[in-house]
């Protein structure tokens, strides 16, 4: 009798026993579970120039894009942190930094505006373990891992080529050129003037590069107030294409004046199809955003730096003729934008 007791508790007990691995095994399941569902986070913030400037906005798009295309492909999840100034400023800039290199953010790409105000930001950001690069211009004394954009100089005497092309290399031009701090304008302008040296027959006009705030209105202004001030100027370069993000920003007739300029953004295409802007350089905008998130991702996650530290993006000619085909470009890319959005 007291056996069958003594074997009933014990059979008891194993089932007891049997019971509890059963619960922590369905515990360690369901915890390992939970944990493949949660992808690891990356923050990456971005810091443009200006809201105020589409280009920015355009570099936006593509960040986010990249976040959920690359971050898929690499299992994790990208958070882009978006702290661009509404309007330019490079002290904002600094502070975007300062500010994401704090909270933790592992990844940080910049358009400088002033690239001797924010180098010292830049690497402090660096040695805190955050990894930088740059895009559109350059802090190049800095600690920055990379930069995506334009070979400035070669950029400069592209756009001089092609308007010296449109004016028979014949008459008086004028330029607009942005922010003058803006290390990658200057560098433009530097350019176009010494291309310009190689057509006998064309003129800067005196005092003929005009500094100004880069909004599209200002730089219309600029625009428009020049060529009444000074009629025989007979074509611009414009290092931006700042007039041409709104519309009625060219205030004559079309083909009166010559005008080459830079990006090709989905309102400035407005503008070739009309006869107003003869051709535009377009920047890779949108794959300044998406590029500089790729180039980040695979430092952050593999430690494994770009083969090149300039990683250079080639402008592409964008004229009447292959206007509508360049179209297809921003439909696809803010297509992908907006399904990733």
């Amino acid at each position: 009798m007291n056996n069958m007791k003594g074997s009933e508790i014990m059979f008891k007990k194993l089932i007891f026993l049997v019971c509890l691995v059963l619960v922590n095994f369905g515990q360690m399941f369901a915890q390992n579970a939970n944990n493949k569902g949660k992808l690891k986070k990356i923050t990456i913030g971005l810091v443009g120039k200006s809201q105020s400037n589409p280009v920015f906005i355009a570099a936006y798009a593509g960040a986010r894009v990249a976040a959920k295309e690359i971050g898929a492909k690499k299992g994790v999840e990208v958070v882009i942190d978006w702290r661009t100034p509404q309007t330019e400023s490079p002290q904002e800039q600094a502070r975007s930094i300062e500010q994401l290199a704090h909270s933790g953010a592992e990844g940080i790409a910049v358009a400088c505006s002033d690239a001797n105000i924010l180098t010292p930001y830049i690497d402090e950001a660096v040695e805190r373990g955050t990894q930088v690069v740059c895009f559109n211009n350059d802090a190049p004394s800095s600690k920055r891992l990379a930069y995506y954009g334009l070979d400035n100089a070669e950029f400069g005497h592209a756009l001089m080529q092609e308007l010296a092309h449109e004016m028979n290399e014949n008459g008086v031009v004028a330029i607009i050129a942005g922010n003058k701090k803006a290390q990658n304008l200057q560098r433009i302008v530097q350019a176009v003037l010494q291309e310009l040296k190689n057509y006998p027959s064309m003129k800067l006009l005196p005092n003929g590069v005009f500094y100004h705030d880069e909004l599209p209105e200002k730089a219309s202004e600029v625009v428009a107030r020049a060529q009444k001030e000074y009629p025989q100027i007979g074509g611009w370069v414009f290092i931006g294409g700042w007039p041409l993000f709104i519309k009625d920003g060219i205030k004559w007739k079309p083909g009166k004046i010559k005008i080459v300029a830079t990006d090709a953004l989905p309102s400035e295409l407005e503008y070739i199809k009309s006869g107003h802007v003869q051709v535009l350089l377009a920047q890779g905008c949108f794959l300044w955003g998406y590029k500089s998130v790729e180039v980040l991702l695979n430092k952050i996650l593999y430690n494994q730096a770009p083969e090149k530290e300039l990683i250079v993006d080639p402008p592409i000619r964008v004229t009447k003729e292959n206007v509508e085909e360049w179209s297809l470009n921003w439909k696809k890319w803010l297509l992908k934008e907006a399904v990733n959005r």
